[in-house]
């Protein structure tokens, strides 16, 4: 054959791989169809297609295949044997054409590796997903745990108290967990990091560029994206059932990650104690306050009750009232003896006898007496401003009111003392005090990341994000 044979040939090759499509070319079923429909009438063409088809499957069956094409078409035309595909079919056993077959071969397959690489999947899951890998195994900063745990605890008062003032300031009542909610939020608080700043350098160690650009802190954060990283390296657990508290903190190194649970649990106790002596010193202040208060009312009561016995000189008006009282029942009897003693001597002398003239005098005495008596009884003509002129039940309203001011405030007095002694043992509850459970723990492993989760969750939001984003092409490209 002629080099513009051989051209036509070539020809009709690339017009028969331009009426097909992609996938039609690389299916061998369907182009051994094609080579039995060229057999007859271009077994030329079949032949090359049937170089395809060997290069697609190398079998022992295509191989006779492509033998017998090759021998039709040299019988065919004698000219094939100026071809050097025609000839290379007829040393398909030597070694040179195997070799070249196999070449184009692994060539065929690289191309198809490459056509994989491009596909979706590849793309969207596989690649991330090897990058990941890749981070978390040969980049990513290890980070130790460090962990402690405490509880809050109260004295017990119960040990101390006699069961009155037991009831009385409400030992026995079941403490609620505000304690251990109030140590959450404090460990939890900018104030904890700032003290972490100074006690163990909390963001030198955390921005250190040794460590990978995703796992370190910026140095240039800002408070709010500092705290942010804050919250992410420390972990507070708290037991419902037993109160425990769980602290969990994470550093760069074993060591650091142990100071720095040291440090938060040195801060929590001294932050629960402070609350419980300022709670106490406050308690205590206010009540000590209203005490002193009550206490001037008792000595001012005094006051005015020991003022107004010493203007009038009584002791006690009650019993002054009755000493007179009994003043004027005595000589109320005396007038009466007297009146009779004079009715009889006047019935016997005359007005002008000397001892009628004496006994008359004495009565009227006695009667003047008595009425001078009931008038300091009562006095309805004295001035309420001049005590000096008050009447005896006077004296007596008015020591009255002064007395029961003074009982009312030695009530409120004793009150007080009881609340002083209610707010001292309420004191003492307030002085929490923290259980150490577990000691800060030195980690030998570093926990995070923890690479088998951290890739197996990467995996399967990959996966569902791409079968989302098939579903949502599938669904626009329906539409259309």
């Amino acid at each position: 054959m002629s080099m513009y044979a051989q051209k036509e040939l070539e020809k009709r090759l690339l017009e028969f791989k331009r009426s097909i499509a992609d996938s039609e070319w690389s299916n061998e079923v369907y182009l051994k169809q094609k080579i039995e429909s060229f057999e007859e009438k271009d077994v030329e063409l079949a032949f090359r297609i049937m170089q395809r088809v060997k290069v697609l499957n190398p079998s022992d069956e295509n191989q006779r295949k492509l033998q017998q094409l090759g021998a039709k078409a040299l019988e065919s035309n004698p000219d094939l044997k100026s071809i050097s595909t025609v000839e290379k079919v007829k040393k398909l056993s030597s070694k040179s054409v195997v070799n070249k077959l196999s070449l184009s071969e692994s060539l065929l397959k690289l191309k198809g590796r490459l056509g994989l690489i491009k596909r979706p999947f590849y793309l969207f899951v596989l690649l991330p997903f090897l990058i990941l890998t890749v981070y978390f195994v040969l980049i990513a900063s290890p980070r130790y745990e460090s962990q402690t745990k405490f509880i809050v605890k109260e004295p017990d008062g119960l040990a101390t108290l006699d069961p009155a003032m037991a009831v009385l300031s409400g030992f026995g009542v079941q403490s609620s967990n505000l304690d251990t909610e109030l140590v959450q939020a404090f460990i939890n608080s900018n104030d904890m990091m700032n003290y972490l700043e100074e006690r163990i350098g909390f963001r030198t160690h955390f921005s250190d560029s040794d460590q990978d650009f995703f796992s370190r802190l910026s140095s240039n954060a800002s408070i709010e994206s500092q705290f942010a990283y804050f919250l992410k390296r420390i972990e507070v657990e708290i037991d419902q059932d037993s109160q425990i508290i769980s602290v969990f903190a994470q550093g760069f190194d074993p060591v650091f990650a142990k100071k720095m649970t040291e440090a938060i649990l040195e801060r929590a106790e001294w932050y629960i104690n402070e609350i419980g002596h300022l709670l106490a010193k406050e308690q205590m202040a206010f009540v000590m306050g209203e005490h002193e208060l009550v206490e001037k009312k008792l000595q001012g009561a005094k006051s005015r009750l020991l003022d107004f016995q010493r203007q009038h000189a009584i002791l006690d008006p009650e019993a002054e009232g009755l000493a007179r009282q009994q003043i004027t029942y005595q000589l109320e009897g005396s007038i009466a003896a007297k009146r009779a003693e004079v009715n009889s001597m006047l019935s016997s002398m005359s007005n002008t006898a000397p001892a009628v003239v004496q006994a008359v005098s004495q009565l009227n005495g006695l009667i003047e007496q008595l009425k001078a008596e009931r008038a300091k009884l009562a006095n309805s003509d004295s001035l309420e401003n001049n005590l000096n002129q008050l009447s005896i039940g006077e004296i007596l309203a008015k020591f009255s009111d002064y007395k029961i001011d003074l009982e009312l405030a030695l009530q409120a007095y004793a009150a007080s003392q009881v609340s002083i002694e209610k707010s001292r043992i309420e004191a003492y509850r307030q002085l929490k005090y923290l259980v150490v459970v577990e000691s800060p723990t030195t980690p030998e492993n570093d926990k995070y990341p923890d690479i088998f989760y951290n890739l197996s969750l990467a995996f399967a939001l990959l996966l569902m994000l791409f079968g989302i984003g098939k579903i949502i092409i599938a669904t626009v490209e329906e539409l259309r």
